[in-house]
């Protein structure tokens, strides 16, 4: 019985790793399409539209089908809000992020009918901006296109 596919698992673990520890995991990375980036910023709509632009750039997804668009922006807020710790707010609260991200695409489900869904995972720190101060912190958002 084939496995099923965890999107979200596979969107963290490309998040966190270092160039170096890609090719360790590369084959679990095989039945999905994914998109990877790094952003760093004060400004929350700078760090949604750096995601978004990165995963329009690779054709993750189809940029002129709105559900696909919706589904990722959703996908996006989601998972700032483990970034952010629920409070939607990085500049207008003194702190900063720097994350790596990794946008995941595939089909976590055996029945067919259950459709392709998308994970947005981001994994580095978040704090004061001031060099030095900032802490660890993860995030992930799935959702169904």
């Amino acid at each position: 019985m084939p496995q099923k596919i965890r999107i979200g698992k596979i969107a963290t673990l490309l998040a966190m790793l270092d160039e170096s520890e890609y090719s360790s995991f590369e084959s679990m990375f095989d039945e999905v399409d994914t998109c990877l980036g790094k952003v760093g910023s004060m400004n929350m709509q700078k760090v949604i539209s750096a995601v978004e632009t990165a995963v329009k750039r690779s054709g993750l997804i189809e940029e002129g089908v709105y559900r696909e668009t919706h589904a990722l922006y959703h996908t996006i807020v989601e998972a700032l809000e483990g970034i952010t710790r629920g409070q939607l707010a990085i500049g207008e609260t003194m702190r900063t992020v720097g994350l790596r991200f990794a946008v995941v695409r595939g089909k976590p489900y055996k029945e067919e009918k259950e459709g392709e869904w998308i994970a947005v995972a981001f994994y580095g720190t978040i704090g004061a901006p001031i060099k030095g101060l900032e802490h660890e912190a993860v995030g992930l958002g799935i959702n169904h296109i």
